[in-house]
């Protein structure tokens, strides 16, 4: 459990980091951050990322639970 969480909180740091980088040549990242819909677009990207993670986590528990119910 303690692998799993130190996991995600290095996946969303390095995650964070990426945004932190200038993009000086992309002009759909400037579009996007002077009308505010960077927000946005990252906030739906976290949650998607979020969402996969307890996916994953569920489908773990259900697969030790079937393989403890075997033994």
């Amino acid at each position: 459990m303690k692998k799993l969480i130190l996991l995600v909180l290095l996946g969303l740091t390095s995650f964070f980091h990426s945004f932190a980088q200038s993009s000086n040549d992309v002009e759909m990242a400037d579009v996007l951050r002077s009308s505010g819909k960077i927000y946005v677009v990252v906030a739906v990207v976290c949650v998607i990322f979020v969402g996969f993670i307890i996916y994953l986590f569920t489908i773990d528990r259900k697969i030790s639970r079937l393989e403890n119910k075997k033994k």
